[in-house]
């Protein structure tokens, strides 16, 4: 996780907190939205995903009016300060890691199988 998150607010230019919290929504709406065999061989390559997942969760009642998708993410995204280019270059910079874990295949197969995706790979 360490790897990913320095990659994050450097390429990103987000803070670490940030960029932690990033990956554990994204991960997160991956999960629940995306293809499930490729999603979680992503995750299982990036340690402490799980725990990024766990915290992006802790969003309590609002997280849950706000109902799912994409446009939740980019909500929850949005609310940490982000804006909509910050978001797609970070969206960019995890996929490049994630292809560099798991291999173009699987990330295209993330992007190509979770709705409303392929805007920010």
């Amino acid at each position: 996780m360490d790897e990913l998150i320095g990659r994050l607010a450097t390429n990103a230019s987000i803070d670490s907190a940030v960029a932690e919290k990033t990956v554990g929504i994204i991960l997160g709406f991956l999960r629940s939205e995306g293809p499930s065999e490729n999603v979680e061989a992503l995750i299982s390559h990036i340690p402490g995903a799980e725990a990024a997942i766990d915290a992006s969760r802790s969003g309590g009642g609002l997280s849950r009016l706000m109902g799912g998708g994409l446009m939740a993410v980019g909500t929850r995204l949005m609310g940490l300060g982000l804006g909509m280019s910050e978001i797609q270059n970070i969206a960019r910079e995890l996929f490049r890691f994630g292809r560099d874990k798991i291999g173009a295949d699987q990330v295209g197969k993330i992007i190509a199988g979770t709705p409303g995706l392929s805007q920010f790979a």
